[in-house]
This record gives C-alpha cells, sequence and structure tokens, in this order.
C-alpha cells in the first residue's frame, strides 16, 4: 500500500471536459477541481492504495505559497510518509514547493505535463518563456500564477522524478523547457510519454493510470 496525493492544476471548467471527452460527462458551466482525478483515484483505491485529491483554494484569492502549505498541511495532518506526490499542469508549481519544504516526506516527484520551474520563476514566467501572453493564455491574473517560486535544487536532488509528456500538449512549448531541463542532467529523471492532449486524466485515462501504478512500484 503506497500514499498518493494528486495535485491538479488550473481549475479546468466542466464545458473543457465535455468537449475533449465528447461525451456530457459534467453539468456545463461549472469547475472539475479535484474531480479531474475521479477515474484515476478509483484506479488507484482499487489496487489498495491510499489517495488523497485534494481541490486546491481559488487560485483568484489565493496565492502559490497558499497552494503549497495547503497540501504540506494535508500530508502532515494525515502522517502521511513516502508519498507519491503528482503535479499536473500547474500542480507542478505546487509539488515542487512541497518537496522543497518537506522533503523528508516524499518518495517521488511526478510532472503531469507540468511546469518545471527554475528557483524564481512564476507560472506567468513559464508561459512567456513558451511564446505565450499569459494575460491572453489566462483569464484574468491569478495570484498563484504570478507568484515567483522560491527553493532550494539540493532538496530535491535525493528525490526519485519522473517526467510524464504529453505529446500532443496545447502547452507543448511550454514543456519543452522543462524537457531542456531534463535533458541536462538525464540520469536523475525517468520519462514517460502519452501521446494525447495536455488532459491525459479525460483522453488517455486508462493509459495514465498504468503509468501511475509502475511508477509506484518501480520506485519502491
Amino acid at each position: 500500500m503506497s500514499n498518493y496525493v494528486l495535485v491538479h492544476g488550473g481549475n479546468i471548467s466542466t464545458d473543457t471536459w465535455n468537449k475533449l471527452s465528447q461525451r456530457n460527462d459534467y453539468p456545463a458551466g461549472e469547475n472539475l477541481g479535484e474531480k479531474i482525478w475521479k477515474n484515476t483515484a478509483a484506479y488507484l483505491k482499487s489496487k489498495g492504495h491510499v489517495v488523497f485529491t485534494p481541490s486546491l483554494k481559488d487560485e483568484n484569492k489565493y496565492n502559490l505559497s497558499d497552494h503549497i502549505q495547503q497540501i504540506c498541511d494535508l500530508i502532515i495532518e494525515n502522517n502521511l510518509k513516502h508519498v507519491y506526490l503528482i503535479g499536473h499542469s500547474y500542480g507542478g508549481m505546487v509539488i515542487t514547493g512541497v518537496a522543497n519544504k518537506i522533503p523528508e516526506k516524499i518518495s517521488s516527484l511526478i510532472y503531469l505535463d507540468a511546469a518545471l520551474p527554475e528557483p524564481g520563476q512564476s507560472l506567468f514566467d513559464l508561459l512567456h518563456l513558451g511564446g505565450f501572453d499569459p494575460k491572453k493564455t489566462v483569464d484574468g491574473e491569478p495570484k498563484a500564477y504570478m507568484e515567483k517560486l522560491w527553493y532550494d535544487p539540493k532538496k530535491l536532488e535525493t528525490l526519485y522524478k519522473i517526467f510524464i509528456f504529453c505529446t500532443e500538449s496545447e502547452f507543448a512549448s511550454v514543456i519543452n523547457l522543462a524537457k531542456e531541463k531534463i535533458n541536462t542532467h538525464p540520469n536523475k529523471w525517468r520519462c514517460y510519454e502519452l501521446t494525447t492532449s495536455h488532459i491525459p486524466q479525460c483522453t488517455m485515462p486508462d493509459k495514465l493510470n498504468e503509468i501511475l501504478l509502475q511508477i509506484g512500484i518501480t520506485s519502491l
């Protein structure tokens, strides 16, 4: 039995999910939050694992530091150890910050088509470096996306790190920044690829679930 904490990215709309799935899985005009992990969480639980899928606080009212603390509190309050910490999209910012604060609690850092920041970068910085205009890509100016993340890379060096690339991602140019970083230290990473969009929880759930379960086995 392993402990999984799944951190979602931007709070995507049910409209986006329904369009990708070509089904009306959810009522229109709402946000998914932690429900983006519904299938994945059910699968991992069916294999006997403990799974947490917190909904991050409103990214417009709370900042990145708040989200990092939210996940740290969840791990500490539930006395979790050897955690498989998974971050999707913006969630990559969050899990990096969590690992910086409580590395002793983390077994593996798993980035799912996620932001992989350098110290001092924000999500908006990464979008800009990837050729996007953040203000046109994201509605408004969410506090969480504008805050820069300061962390000590040495605290993450000993952690088992995985990156899952979605080869048809809408944010490929941003994810390529992560690939460039990983290629400078390939022996410190294990990488997988999914031939799908930025939201594989919707478009390729079964394969994603298999990879996450495999990671849990091979990193023991």
